[in-house]
């Protein structure tokens, strides 16, 4: 990359209108993805979501399950459903045994019997009950779809789609937008009329 001493770097008016354009376009698909799970809540139910992050569901979700619910899920998902699952979470937690993310709310070792098992480094970061747990694994899978990581999904039916727009919330977006622009414009006014010296000149 091309180093430019500081005195010779300037940034066009054409250049921030486009970081501008680019701002509002990066809002307007945030935005749409939102309102796409808003409209669609059974996005949560999918099974490939355990897969997007097995540590994650097994902490969150999976352990306050009863033995029922796990068969009935079991059942629902087929007999290949359940191996994929086990195979990948027993793969994750092997490779955060042998290589510990500093970062992580967890720390995993081995017990007794060898199996490896998961500790949280701060409790405040343990679930207190199912909902709590539902509650951080869906916050954290609508984050994973609002970042565009989902990649089984076709993001495309959705960030093109207008029918997926907050209308109000553009409206108060644009409004904004109009009112910072006429903030603008009256301090330059109000430069222009005063003098370097900050003194208006009659």
């Amino acid at each position: 990359m091309p180093h430019f001493p500081k005195d010779t770097v300037s940034v066009s008016s054409d250049s921030r209108h486009e970081s501008e354009e680019a701002r509002t376009a990066r809002l307007q698909v945030k935005t749409r993805r939102r309102k796409y799970l808003e409209k669609h809540a059974e996005y949560f139910d999918s099974a490939t979501l355990e897969l997007a992050d097995p540590l994650l569901y097994d902490r969150m979700v999976r352990r306050f399950q009863t033995t029922a619910e796990r068969e009935a899920y079991g059942k629902k998902q087929g007999w290949s459903g359940i191996m994929e699952a086990d195979i990948m979470r027993s793969e994750a937690k092997v490779a955060a045994l042998q290589n510990p993310d500093p970062n992580s709310p967890l720390v995993y070792k081995r017990d007794a019997a060898g199996s490896i098992i998961a500790v949280e480094q701060d409790e405040e970061d343990r679930p207190k009950d199912r909902q709590q747990g539902l509650d951080k694994w869906r916050y954290a899978m609508e984050q994973r779809f609002l970042r565009g990581q989902d990649h089984d999904f076709d993001y495309g039916q959705v960030d093109g789609n207008d029918e997926y727009d907050d209308w109000e919330e553009e409206t108060r977006r644009r409004q904004d937008d109009y009112f910072d622009q006429e903030a603008a414009e009256f301090v330059g006014e109000e430069i222009s009329r005063t003098g370097e010296t900050g003194i208006q000149d009659f």
